[in-house]
């Protein structure tokens, strides 16, 4: 039988995560900040810059861990081991959190992950080497009508943004190419580069770190890109195409109300520093301030937008 005091001591044990939070001290000591993917790639690139500007706001550091395995799945699928206490976040993605678990083969489902802020997304874009010999998205194109499924088209995971970007590209363009998948933005570098594939389905953020290296082909944005005034939209090329990944910060299930909301509130402050804003809008990263009051709203628009491409993808009978 609990004794009263015991009760006591239970009930503060429960609560005290929140209360710590409450009392404005969060946090008092650094974030485990949890990446699904290898380094280099621009989840990763933007939890080590959200780190410095948290280190600058608060004192305390973001300790970034790479935790790459199916595309993301392997760090989504723990996330609910891990503690509830505010200072262990993992890197949340769509659409990927969306598509993997229509499939059928990860250890999580969608609402399993609990997101408690949004805050860029990358355009989906399409990428050759700069000595390329698709010079426009029409030499692509071209290529890929005269030769169905030679053409290869890397991409970072599957089930993925850029994977289902492809399949869009596909679907759209009325083309037959071949998907390549790999871990992560940081892997297929080499594989574009090293012309072992012939164009990658990626974002701006890539092309804007490998400029001279590169070529942009198109780009799913409502305007041309200021960094790449040159490069049409897929609007301008007579898609109907306006996406890309976003990225934002789940947390355990076990982490109280009150705790989910101070973590949204320091990465508000994060992604509002002036500096840190647009150092990621130079970097080709188009910033969103998706809090915890809105992530359910905003996680019903993003599911209703994938469903068509999943069932196009197969996942969806």
């Amino acid at each position: 039988m609990k004794t009263p005091f015991l009760r006591m001591a239970l009930t503060a044990l429960a609560i005290a995560p929140a209360a710590v939070f409450a009392q404005g001290t969060f946090p008092d000591k650094p974030i485990n900040y949890i990446i699904p993917f290898v380094p280099g790639g621009e989840s990763d690139i933007a939890a080590r810059l959200q780190g410095k500007v948290a280190s600058k706001l608060t004192g305390k550091d973001f300790v970034v861990q790479n935790k790459a395995g199916a595309g993301g799945a392997l760090a989504w699928g723990q996330l609910n081991s891990l503690p509830g206490d505010g200072y262990t976040v993992v890197g949340s993605n769509l659409p990927h959190i969306i598509l993997q678990p229509l499939e059928g083969q990860v250890q999580y489902k969608t609402d399993d992950i609990v997101n408690v802020f949004f805050f860029h997304y990358t355009p989906d874009a399409l990428v050759v080497a700069a000595d390329s010999p698709y010079k426009t998205f029409a030499d692509l194109a071209a290529a890929a009508k005269a030769s169905p499924g030679k053409l290869t088209i890397a991409g970072s995971g599957t089930n993925s943004a850029n994977h289902m970007a492809f399949q869009r590209l596909e679907v759209q363009g009325k083309l037959k190419m071949t998907y390549v998948p790999f871990k992560g933005t940081g892997d297929l570098t080499t594989a574009l580069l090293g012309k072992h594939v012939d164009a990658a389905m990626t974002y701006p953020t890539f092309a804007v770190s490998n400029k001279e290296k590169t070529r942009v082909l198109a780009v799913a944005t409502p305007n041309r890109l200021p960094q790449f005034p040159n490069t049409p939209t897929f609007r301008e090329l007579g898609f109907d195409w306006v996406d890309g990944a976003y990225r934002g910060i789940a947390v355990p299930k076990s982490t109280p109300e009150a705790v989910r909301k101070q973590i949204s509130d320091l990465f508000l402050k994060i992604n509002s520093d002036p500096e840190h804003r647009k150092q990621m809008q130079d970097g080709g990263y188009e910033q969103i301030d998706i809090t915890y009051d809105q992530v359910g709203d905003f996680m019903k628009k993003r599911a209703a937008e994938t469903m068509p491409l999943a069932r196009q993808m197969g996942l969806l009978k």
